[in-house]
């Protein structure tokens, strides 16, 4: 099993107070590193306004993480992003 780098940017519920962002980051990390990954590093960007209008919501949390994962585990951090509710979108992209 060789881990792969990836990059992951997380757009979280304007809803979501501030303060509960890294517990949710930290949620994301326990999955990942739970699965044999390892987060290497976590940069939030803060509350941001959103280009378009997503879920109604005009603003949210952007968090990008820099992350080691096999790249068999990625369909699966994907499904979970996508069901958790406070997450409005995410994105997974492999580093070269």
């Amino acid at each position: 099993m060789a881990l792969r780098d990836y990059e992951l940017v997380t757009v979280f519920d304007p809803d979501v107070p501030d303060d509960q962002v890294p517990t949710a980051i930290e949620r994301i990390s326990q999955f990942v590193t739970g699965r044999g990954g390892e987060v290497v590093e976590v940069t939030p960007w803060g509350r941001r306004k959103l280009a378009y209008p997503i879920r109604r919501k005009l603003e949210g949390s952007y968090v990008v993480a820099q992350l080691r994962l096999d790249p068999t585990r990625v369909a699966e951090l994907d499904a979970n992003l996508r069901i958790a509710e406070d997450v409005l979108r995410h994105l997974v992209v492999r580093k070269e």
